[in-house]
């Protein structure tokens, strides 16, 4: 019975928001003049403030987030994820008044398009094509596996819901409906809604999870205290839901610092990491981390596009400001309901992993070995003997050689340590499988990476066994999750089309027609949700979505900004250095990846044992940067570039604006202090 409630429920807020978006979109519908282009990519360009602002949160935070950067916290990173969002608000400062004013006086459609004028067309089409492969392979994909997984993981027990891969392509069907209908108008007054929505229903999940982390018997939460902090069963005993999470995750005075390692290794409740930490060192902090964020929210088309949808300037820097200030509450939303995850139901988490670890060894090929982490060799040890056996074969070693060659390795490594540390199951696994891919020439290669939990179903788990008791509330939060899916899709796939519209068939046809371009995007906008549809649910093999997205990300975000940054400040930069830095960075990148990055860490050159993917992303920024520079120097233009002018628009910037970003940029210290 409750099923249903919350069933018809939420199916009546879906229906009921994209229907009110998609009549939305009809206002003020084109009379055959230029203006259908218009309202179908960019909103009209009559997009007020506290549409701007909501929209773009509704469009940045999704289950993505939910899903990706709650798994994350709920893992060893714990708030140091939380950098992505509180970094964000300083960034988005920075896009309203530095680059909404050049975008908008440019009267540009899409971001590829501001490389045509300033550069040359051999740039727009080079940034038009990664950015088309980033938004469909990468970010779309990834955001329809995100609500597949959540939706799977929330209805475990309803046949065809809980199937992972018919869940993708129900979602993909949902947005692909919605957004060739609506475009970007209907877009963002779904936005509207899902927006405030996802923040309340956030707001509500976090409550029912310190209420239910007050409640839990001490005895049980023990069981998740991170390794460094000296909390007892007597403290949680006497503590209040806020106190008990911090003596889990930071020691009764702080103590449990962040330590490079596994879960529950080092302190969970610190914004700074260990520069040798894997996925956000300290070292991000300084350059790494801002690239990008920079880059997303300043020169990604499926966010930037409702900026070019403003009435105005000063209407488009009010409602970045404003989205830089709901930055800054969303970690409370979704980070530290990730840590609770983990220290209210490690075991459930496990238990998603149990699953997802069978699905794929029966999927594991003849030619394939086996990754573990350290969890999963310390939670399913019956299932070891099986998998050094499969890694043995192909590696033609046993574990015993395996050990031995490992501790002669490290007695070379280390020869003034006495003490030599046994390897753990893990690690005999993985040199085995490291072993036999690396002597097979390519014909062995990694299969399935198990793990001992599914951090990503973290926040799926929260819902269900905390909201989904309570029908008259679940259909909201369930609603506002799904439709920030489905809102978000219909963006990422509306700016996809928007690209290859006017960035290919508009060019290269030299069409203008404006129902003639409607309808191409409308076709885009099919192919593209069918290919993304097909990957997603290939995407349950990797350990971190949220990581997954980032990573791939540093093919693209370093170049384009640092050409972008030239574009703006440099007017005699040569044009012809836009295709230069773009794939400069991608081959860079590329080589630091899969191949250089591990030799220089390997020689001792870098401060870590393995190069962080954002360290990476520094390291080729500067790289474009300084190439940018020589370029400039050497050959500079003789007359400096003159970019056209949106005559359309008001121009004229927000005072008002000004004085909140600052205020934006001093809450974000102070929370940086707090949680330092």
């Amino acid at each position: 019975m409750n099923t249903a409630i919350e069933v018809t429920l939420f199916i009546i807020a879906v229906i009921g928001v994209i229907a009110l978006g998609i009549w939305k979109s009809k206002d003020g519908e084109d009379d055959g003049s230029e203006k259908g282009a218009s309202n179908y990519f960019l909103a009209g360009r009559g997009l007020t403030w506290w549409l701007v602002g909501f929209s773009l949160i509704a469009a940045n935070i999704s289950t993505e987030q939910f899903v990706g950067m709650s798994g994350q916290s709920a893992d060893w990173l714990g708030m140091a994820i939380a950098s992505y969002e509180w970094m964000a608000a300083v960034t988005l400062v920075g896009v309203a008044f530095w680059f909404l004013p050049k975008f908008l006086k440019a009267g540009i459609y899409t971001i590829p398009e501001f490389l045509q004028y300033r550069f040359d067309g051999t740039a727009r089409m080079v940034m038009a094509l990664f950015t088309i492969v980033t938004l469909v392979f990468v970010t779309t994909a990834s955001v329809i596996y995100s609500g597949a997984k959540f939706v799977s993981e929330y209805y475990q027990d309803v046949p065809f819901i809980n199937n992972l891969t018919t869940m993708c392509w129900g979602i993909a069907i949902l947005a692909a409906v919605y957004v060739f209908i609506g475009g970007l108008k209907a877009c963002a007054w779904t936005d509207l809604i899902w927006g405030a929505a996802l923040i309340l229903g956030g707001a509500i999940v976090m409550w029912f999870a310190f209420q239910t982390l007050e409640n839990t018997p001490p005895e049980e939460l023990i069981k998740t205290k991170v390794e460094n902090s000296e909390a007892t069963i007597a403290d949680l005993e006497q503590a209040g839901a806020y106190e008990r999470l911090v003596l889990l995750n930071d020691g009764k005075d702080g103590e449990a610092v962040a330590r490079n390692g596994d879960n529950l290794s080092g302190g969970k409740m610190h914004m700074v990491r260990p520069k040798e930490d894997t996925d956000i060192p300290w070292t991000a902090l300084l350059i790494g981390l801002w690239i990008p964020n920079f880059f997303y929210w300043g020169l990604n088309q499926y966010i930037v596009q409702r900026t070019l949808g403003s009435k105005s300037l000063a209407e488009g820097q009010k409602g970045i400001v404003f989205a830089a200030g709901l930055k800054l509450l969303i970690p409370f939303l979704v980070v530290i309901p990730g840590i609770l995850a983990f220290n209210l139901f490690s075991s459930d988490l496990h238990q998603s992993a149990v699953k997802a670890n069978d699905s794929g060894l029966a999927k594991i090929e003849s030619n394939q070995v086996v990754k573990v982490d350290p969890d999963y060799a310390k939670l399913q040890i019956d299932q070891l003997p099986k998998i050094i056996a499969i890694n043995s074969k192909h590696a033609g070693m046993s574990a015993a050689e395996a050990n031995a060659q490992m501790t002669a390795d490290f007695k070379k490594e280390h020869p003034d340590v006495m003490e030599i540390p046994v390897p753990s199951a893990a690690e005999t696994i993985n040199y085995l499988a490291d072993s036999a891919t690396n002597s097979s020439d390519g014909k062995v290669t990694v299969g399935p990476t198990l793990s001992g939990y599914d951090y990503d179903a973290a926040f799926p788990v929260l819902v269900r066994n905390l909201v989904k008791p309570h029908p008259y509330i679940s259909w909201f939060v369930l609603a506002a999750l799904c439709g920030a899916v489905i809102s978000s899709l219909a963006s990422m796939l509306n700016s996809a089309s928007t690209i290859a519209t006017m960035d290919f068939y508009a060019r290269f046809k030299k069409s203008s027609d404006s129902h003639q371009l409607v309808r191409v995007g409308r076709i885009f906008v099919v192919i593209f949700v069918i290919l993304a549809a097909i990957i997603a649910p290939k995407l349950d093999d990797f350990k971190s979505i949220f990581k997954y997205i980032q990573e791939f990300q540093g093919f693209l975000s370093p170049g384009i900004l640092a050409v972008f940054i030239f574009g703006f400040f440099s007017p005699r930069t040569p044009r012809w250095f836009g295709v230069v830095g773009i794939l400069t960075n991608v081959v860079a990148y590329g080589a630091l990846k899969w191949g250089l990055g591990t030799w220089i860490a390997s020689q001792g050159l870098w401060y870590a044992s393995e190069m962080a993917f954002l360290d990476r992303m520094a390291i080729c920024f500067i790289l474009v940067i300084v190439i940018g520079i020589l370029i400039t120097l050497i050959k500079p233009m003789t007359k400096p570039v003159e970019l056209p002018e949106n005559q359309e628009i008001c121009l004229e910037g927000s005072k008002g604006a000004k004085v909140a970003g600052g205020i934006v940029i001093l809450l974000t210290i102070a929370l940086y202090a707090m949680f330092w």
